[in-house]
């Protein structure tokens, strides 16, 4: 098989608009879920009125004909596809060897909503004409597959939550079946609108502590009430490492392993013993060719949900056994809130960034750890991770459907 590494990084997001402000911010245990700065709450009668937005919008980044054309999540894709591709050292690579996979979960929500709410005030003459472009959730994809003429391929696989990890896992295809020798692949969304505020609401997902948004995202907590809606992006350059290597390019990790599972059990809750996601996980490590004493760290998906927590932390304590005494689990949306689709593609860019560091990310607002949890998790500040030889650590993501990624990085 061929071997793929890890050769850019970027990102906009809650706690920074780029990569090294982020892991700053990460590593100092910082939130950047704050209340909304607008008067939702009151016109809609709310009852959510904070998020993790963007600390860097994008419209101090981009042109204005650019922001007028891309829907918001079009928009963070490209502001971190820039940073990613600059990272990698902007890789002179022919156009139909580089291919593009940018995932959403939910699409041009603002632009769909948006253009209706103009049909309804104005009339149909006044919809724009790029409306279909900017709202189709494939957008992202098509816009950094335009921004560095990628050819190989422009892909955009959905499986809400779990579509950023998804997105790597079909850049890392790409190269092992031959098709490009350079992928830039993520997600990104930009959904903190109050129609899917007030949906995740409806459905008792989303926290409602209003008076505290900075503790409201405490994963594995006894007191966790549901997740925080977050907006961002995360991508990451994949290489084959002979095209790397050809280039002199910098390797911060490698990406060995993937899994994918479907529970099979309901379209929002997950399968109650964790099934699913524990056979990812596995499935992962076995195409790593590795075993669970490898692992020494994994990026929970752990939304902070009162059930779906628990229902991972036991997939991966059935994972790894007594071993998992030895691995330290991280909570990154405690500090981001949840991207959706940009979540696991930005808690690749964490995981990767744990491995070239030697550090494990901590988990804010855990003062009361649920009892249950029988992992290591890293609470408050970060943990140094094993200083010499191999380190493997496993990002997981999962979605509404039932959808299972588990991706397994390995230090460069």
């Amino acid at each position: 098989m061929t071997t793929v590494v890890v050769t850019g990084l970027g990102t906009t997001n809650p706690l920074g608009g780029d990569v090294d402000s982020t892991w700053e911010a990460a590593l100092a245990g910082r939130s950047g879920v704050r209340t909304l700065d607008n008067d939702w709450a009151e016109t809609y009668g709310m009852a959510v009125n904070f998020a993790g937005q963007l600390v860097v919008p994008t419209s101090e980044v981009l042109s204005r004909p650019e922001t007028k054309r891309m829907d918001p999540s079009a928009q963070m894709a490209i502001v971190a596809t820039r940073e990613a591709w600059a990272d990698a050292g902007s890789p002179e690579v022919d156009p139909e060897r580089l291919g593009a996979v940018v995932s959403s979960g939910i699409g041009g929500v603002w632009t769909l909503l948006s253009a209706w709410d103009t049909m309804k005030e104005k009339g149909a003459g006044r919809v724009l004409p790029m409306t279909v472009p900017m709202l189709m959730p494939n957008s992202p994809a098509a816009y950094v597959s335009l921004e560095l003429t990628a050819r190989a391929g422009a892909h955009a696989p959905v499986s809400a939550c779990a579509s950023g990890a998804e997105a790597i896992a079909m850049g890392y295809e790409m190269i092992q079946q031959g098709r490009a020798d350079v992928v830039v692949c993520g997600g990104t969304e930009a959904a903190i609108h109050p129609l899917p505020i007030s949906s995740f609401a409806a459905m008792a997902a989303l926290s409602k502590r209003n008076d505290d948004p900075a503790g409201a995202s405490r994963p594995y907590d006894t007191e966790r009430d549901g997740f925080v809606l977050g907006e961002g992006a995360g991508i990451v350059v994949l290489e084959s490492a002979e095209h790397a290597a050809a280039r002199g390019a910098r390797v911060y990790a490698h990406l060995v392993g993937l899994g994918r599972t479907a529970d099979g059990h309901h379209i929002a809750a997950p399968e109650p013993e964790g099934k699913g996601q524990t056979r990812a996980m596995a499935q992962a490590l076995e195409m790593a060719g590795l075993t669970v004493t490898d692992v020494s760290h994994v990026n929970a998906h752990a939304t902070s949900t009162p059930v779906g927590d628990m229902i991972e932390a036991r997939a991966i304590r059935g994972l790894l056994g007594a071993h998992a005494e030895n691995v330290l689990l991280s909570a990154t949306k405690s500090m981001t809130g949840h991207l959706l689709g940009g979540a696991g593609a930005l808690e690749s860019v964490f995981t990767i960034k744990a491995l070239e560091t030697r550090t494990a990310p901590p988990t804010i607002n855990v003062t009361s750890p649920d009892p249950e949890l029988e992992v290591d998790l890293v609470r408050d500040s970060p943990r140094a991770l094993p200083s010499d030889g191999d380190v493997a650590a496993i990002n997981n993501s999962f979605g509404f459907g039932g959808h299972n990624v588990a991706l397994v990085f390995t230090n460069a």
